[in-house]
């Protein structure tokens, strides 16, 4: 498993509840998010600024591993 930092921009939502699905929606397309802030606003441009930790690969579970 590999972490990654990542930064990007999300378009503000008619709906401000909307934006957090709409930050795990994008964040999905670099990995898994682990942890994710939105750290500047952009009035004039209506975006946020989003810093993630996001995973790549799988996690193997070694206690469910069968040993031969």
């Amino acid at each position: 498993m590999k972490t990654h930092f990542i930064t990007t921009e999300i378009k503000f939502q008619d709906s401000p509840a909307m934006l957090p699905k709409v930050i795990e929606a994008e964040l999905q397309l670099s990995g898994k998010p682990l942890r994710w802030a939105i750290t500047a606003l952009d009035l004039q441009q209506q975006t946020a600024t989003v810093e993630a930790v996001v995973t790549l690969g799988e996690v193997r579970d070694q206690r469910s591993e069968k040993r031969i």
